[in-house]
């Protein structure tokens, strides 16, 4: 729960590097705050009214932890933009997500501990 509420306190942060366990822990407990709260939609026949406004809140922080997840590998965060191409985008982001952080400082910063 630290990692998400790590990335949740620094929603605006597009500077910096993000771990893979920053960004994974941050994806995988919001998946689960979604599914859960989609569950609560249906129960309370509210038209996913709950997890789209969940969903825009976090919009924002789940940009920047992939922009400084992309940081981390060494890659601009202006990569982020493939995720736009419909399917193909986003699996490509995903799988650059899962990259090996690199090991010395690099033009984003330190490396993340």
């Amino acid at each position: 729960m630290q990692w998400y509420l790590k990335v949740l306190k620094n929603y605006v942060g597009f500077h910096g590097r993000a771990s893979r366990t920053e960004f994974w822990m941050f994806f995988l407990i919001n998946a689960i705050i979604t599914f859960l709260l989609s569950l609560l939609d249906n129960f309370a026949n509210t038209d996913n009214m709950i997890s789209g406004i969940y969903g825009l809140l976090t919009l924002l922080p789940l940009i920047a932890v992939g922009v400084r997840r992309l940081h981390d590998i060494g890659k601009s965060g202006w990569w982020y933009l493939i995720s736009l191409i419909p399917f193909i985008g986003t699996i490509i982001l995903l799988i650059l997500a899962c990259f090996k952080s690199e090991d010395h400082e690099n033009r984003f910063g330190p490396v993340p501990r």
